[in-house]
């Protein structure tokens, strides 16, 4: 059973010509432990003679596959009871959030013993009851190390490092996880190098002394000392070695990171596909694939990290491409991959591709994840099928504020305000609360929509003064406002007029985001519009002067399931020649269809 041959173990039992109450309980414990939960309880209702340890077998296997109710009667139906199966009750109880019934059981407890004490103590500082778990651990009369320890870990959480001392100090024997608890404390409260000194007093040190000693060097930048005191570790650990090359990568030092990883022999696939999102991040994707393509062994989790790295780093059809390959000779997807995959679909954007993959995940069985239901509805709006998006969404079995977010914003941004409006009170109906993006979606649908002055946004938000006051009171309340947040209150200003606002606005993007080409070109212009010359040759010499260049415009279109993209400028594309001549057909035959009024005609219709 402990090997997971359930088959066999049933087997011999059957075969048994005697079988005794230890032979039974043996079976019972083993379904439990291999998952077969109903079967364990069917084989514990049939026997005919059942001890204690019978009734607390299935009692603790019952709190572990969430069956409170179940544990309950079977603790209720018993005869006579011993301290283990009180504490089972205890132990399910916290292991199943109910605390309070936890306290309820030890406090009826005939007899308890520190195992009585260590589980409530321990439960209530799971839920974090320090006060209440530090009056029972007064109470107790006998502590043992793991008492003690529980309460230096609650203190050291706490902030209270000195009195977690105290305690470390009055202790009358310490074992290694009392030191380790006193380390982990003081590493917690930035005493490192206490941390250190004590590690050096340690009599006896385990992996989880090392490993977190080593953790906290990397915490506070040390890397040095990193790196020596984990070439003395008697065991190396994978975990350990990670966290270095991760503060490293953290630092920017991804090049740092790789040349270590070459001279050490402790690597794996965590090691190299670390490195593959640390180039990533810096935006050297050429190494990032080289990386790739030499690592020995990749798992699901590499492929993503390229997949995802690609996307992020405006390469998706090359993503897109690696997604081909892992479907060939690559692991199996999973919903991090999906999710990516559709989100280079939603990117570039290519309807096709997103229909095929769709089908795909249909196929894998991911429709149901919430994750890719999500990126599922975005594909279709960003890639104009609000249809498609609207179906997804309906037939996901639940949402949460991303499902919601995506289906506003795919109205929103194909000015459908209306809609996205009402999906906005369905959304409010619901348990699921907005959030800050909830906010620039539906601001943006009202400026699309014209219905600035009409919106109940977040307890009638009314004009646009208003809304300004609400971000106002968000950010004096400790609310992050991102970016987007006050671009889209940018975007209604100018749309309605109101400059005052508007200016404020994109000068908070700008603090925000001050290479951001678009804000100083909506205010140089909304400026111009007022007649207010100087303040918008003011913004474009501060455009100047800060190195910010205008973004190309930028549009694409699918043909034949292939995607073509167009900047402004730009003249690469293969059949630009082509494209020019059948535009200027098109503008002749316009010229012809609707000619040009005559312009002596109209100088004098508007004479009065």
């Amino acid at each position: 059973m402990r090997n997971g041959f359930v088959e066999d173990a049933q087997k011999l039992f059957d075969e048994m010509p005697h079988r005794n109450t230890v032979t039974w309980n043996a079976m019972i414990r083993g379904y439990f432990l291999n998952g077969q939960f109903a079967t364990a309880v069917s084989l514990f209702n049939r026997m005919k003679e059942r001890d204690v340890f019978s009734y607390n077998t299935v009692i603790a296997g019952l709190m572990q596959c969430g069956d409170v109710e179940g544990a309950r009667r079977v603790f209720n139906g018993m005869d006579f009871r011993d301290v283990v199966s009180w504490n089972s009750m205890i132990s399910g109880y916290v292991r199943n959030g109910r605390i309070g019934e936890a306290v309820q059981v030890f406090e009826g407890m005939p007899v308890k013993d520190v195992v009585s004490w260590n589980l409530v103590v321990g439960g209530l500082v799971k839920y974090w009851e320090f006060d209440l778990a530090e009056e029972y651990f007064k109470k107790m009369s006998v502590r043992d190390c793991a008492s003690w320890t529980i309460m230096i870990s609650v203190f050291g959480e706490a902030g209270r490092i000195v009195e977690a001392r105290e305690l470390f100090d009055e202790m009358p024997v310490r074992d290694v996880q009392a030191w380790n608890a006193m380390i982990v404390g003081y590493i917690g409260n930035g005493c490192v190098e206490v941390a250190e000194g004590l590690f050096q007093k340690m009599p006896e040190r385990d992996l989880e002394s090392w490993t977190q000693m080593v953790e906290g060097l990397v915490e506070c930048h040390r890397i040095n000392d990193a790196l020596k005191l984990f070439m003395e570790m008697p065991e190396k650990c994978p975990k350990t070695w990670n966290s270095i090359l991760l503060k490293l990568m953290r630092n920017e030092l991804t090049r740092e990171a790789h040349a270590l990883l070459e001279k050490m022999p402790y690597r794996c696939v965590i090691s190299w596909t670390n490195l593959i999102v640390g180039y990533f991040g810096i935006g050297e994707v050429c190494d990032a694939i080289k990386l790739f393509e030499s690592m020995p062994t990749r798992d699901t989790t590499a492929w993503n990290a390229m997949i995802f790295g690609l996307s992020e780093n405006d390469r998706g059809e090359e993503g897109l491409r690696l997604f081909m390959r892992m479907k060939e000779s690559g692991p199996s997807p999973d919903k991090a991959t999906f999710t990516s995959v559709l989100t280079i679909c939603s990117d570039l954007p290519t309807l096709h591709l997103g229909r095929q993959t769709h089908a795909h995940i249909v196929k894998e069985g991911f429709g149901d994840i919430v994750s890719v239901s999500n990126a599922m509805v975005t594909m279709y709006a960003r890639c104009g099928s609000m249809d498609s998006a609207l179906l997804e969404f309906s037939f996901m079995p639940i949402h949460d504020v991303i499902s919601w977010n995506s289906i506003i914003c795919g109205y929103a941004h194909h000015g459908n305000g209306e809609v996205a409006l009402e999906m906005f009170e369905r959304m409010r109906s619901t348990s699921v609360d907005p959030n800050a993006i909830t906010f620039v979606n539906v601001l943006s649908a009202c400026s699309h929509a014209g219905l600035v002055d009409q919106v109940d946004l977040f307890g009638r938000f009314g004009l646009i003064d208003e809304a300004m006051s609400f971000l106002d009171q968000m950010k004096s309340d400790g609310f992050e406002i991102r970016a987007s947040v006050w671009g889209a209150l940018l975007g209604a200003c100018r749309l309605h007029k109101n400059i005052e606002v508007g200016e404020i606005a994109g000068e908070r993007v700008l603090e925000i985001e001050p290479g951001n080409s678009g804000i100083y070109l909506i205010l140089a212009e909304m400026y111009s519009s007022y007649g207010r010359r100087e303040d918008a040759g003011r913004i474009k010499a501060r455009m100047k002067e800060k190195g910010v260049k205008k973004q190309p415009g930028c549009s694409w279109i699918e043909v034949n399931n292939i995607g073509h993209v167009f900047l402004s400028g730009d003249k690469s594309h293969p059949k630009f020649r082509r494209i020019c001549y059948v535009l200027e057909l098109l503008y002749t035959d316009i010229d012809t269809q609707f000619p040009k009024p005559n312009a002596v005609l109209l100088q004098q219709v508007q004479v009065p």
